[in-house]
């Protein structure tokens, strides 16, 4: 008998008839002996259509407020998923964030959590039933509710399946596990039997949706088994393993997988100084702005001056802008010069490793393709690149038919 928790998101328990069909899928695993704990997303479209009503009352509303909204879409998840599981005669008890004391820090609208009490959980488990948890929420030492950001569930679930030592982590979503590309701009991609953490981790901060990346951080500190299962199928197979462990037939491919981010903007301050700390002062800003910078080249010096080109989401162009603005006669920079139609393509996979020649292949692929190489960042095992957003679907299907990974390995 296995301690499994699932987690079901939003698309899952969209309908009426969506989360009676979740409540038969768990019902099939307590007939089957196992014990289950379920956590489940507010329904699809809520949590955007709260954000709206919040907006639509104040539009900039106080975080903590935001979070006391926002979290009622879960509420009323786990609620009706233990009405459909009652009307199948299986025993179940919904709580929330602050029920089950998920403690978090207090950072409204994107807390972390600190510690979870799982002895309520585990006492309801051990009288038979099912326990249902609100994902996406908390609680901080001060009784304030808090939320875990975009995804949230995903890691309430591994943690969770973490302070429960359970067998496995079950997270149901709309696809069937995690492809070697989006299958909606490649139609050849393949879903992988399994990922190592490292590279679920990479794809996941590189633009693939199937997981939240904190919850992928989790699961491999803690050594969360993690799997990655569809809701929509009856039979839903094995999915995607997602795991720690080596194996030969997993050291096979050189790459395991193409992202992409579509929303990426470039900046660029020209004739900056070439002096010590001159990065800090312009990017030290930004920083203070909460603006998240991805990828950075400064030029080689001429004549005493360089040019610094950065990344930032699309979203935060125009409050970037701002900031060097401030900055711009305070360092002495020429000019700043904005691009919004930016987007970063990535490949993915630990073979690169022990495998020289990924980077040239790459770049001689979207040189034949005529797509110009704007940026270049790379990791141990990730190489990225900033092109122009037009190109993007044209670079995934060549790198991904490149690399071979239209081609199951044997």
């Amino acid at each position: 008998m296995a301690l499994i928790v699932q987690k079901y998101g939003g698309t899952s328990v969209g309908t009426p008839e969506r989360m009676r069909s979740v409540a038969r899928r768990v019902a099939n695993f307590r007939a089957q002996g196992h014990r289950v704990v379920v956590v489940v997303s507010a329904m699809s479209g809520e949590t955007n259509r709260l954000i709206a009503l919040a907006r639509a009352v104040a539009p900039s509303p106080r975080t903590r407020e935001l979070d006391v909204v926002v979290s009622t879409g879960e509420q009323v998840s786990i609620g009706l998923l233990c009405m459909a599981l009652d009307d199948l005669g299986v025993p179940a008890r919904s709580y929330t964030g602050a029920q089950v004391r998920i403690l978090t820090d207090s950072t409204h609208t994107r807390a972390r959590i600190l510690d979870i009490d799982a002895a309520p959980i585990r006492k309801d488990l051990d009288a038979g039933g099912v326990v249902v948890v609100a994902g996406f929420q908390g609680v901080d030492a001060h009784g304030n509710i808090t939320t875990l950001g975009r995804g949230g569930s995903d890691t309430t679930a591994v943690a969770l399946a973490a302070a429960l030592e359970a067998d496995e982590c079950q997270i149901y979503t709309d696809v069937d596990g995690v492809y070697t590309a989006d299958p909606r701009i490649v139609p050849e991609a393949r879903k992988l039997d399994a990922v190592r953490f490292e590279e679920m981790l990479e794809l996941a901060s590189l633009g693939s949706k199937v997981l939240q990346i904190r919850a992928v951080e989790f699961a491999a500190k803690y050594k969360v088994k993690l799997r990655v299962l569809s809701s929509f199928e009856e039979d839903p197979g094995e999915g995607t393993f997602i795991t720690v462990e080596e194996s030969s037939n997993m050291e096979r491919p050189v790459i395991s997988g193409i992202a992409f981010v579509r929303d990426e903007a470039k900046l660029t301050l020209t004739g900056v100084p070439d002096r010590p700390g001159i990065a800090y002062q312009i990017l030290g800003p930004i920083a203070d702005a909460d603006i998240d910078v991805d990828m950075i080249i400064q030029n080689a010096p001429r004549d005493g001056s360089t040019d610094l080109s950065f990344t930032v989401a699309r979203a935060d162009l125009a409050r970037a802008v701002k900031v060097l603005e401030g900055v711009q006669a305070h360092v002495g920079a020429r000019s700043i010069e904005s691009d919004d139609t930016m987007c970063k393509v990535s490949v993915v996979g630990v073979g690169m490793r022990s495998h020289p020649g990924v980077a040239a292949k790459m770049f001689r692929t979207l040189a034949e393709e005529g797509i110009n190489i704007q940026m270049i960042t790379s990791s141990e095992i990730r190489i990225s690149v900033a092109i122009e957003e037009k190109h993007l679907e044209r670079a995934v299907r060549a790198l991904h038919k490149a690399y071979g990974l239209d081609v199951a390995a044997e």
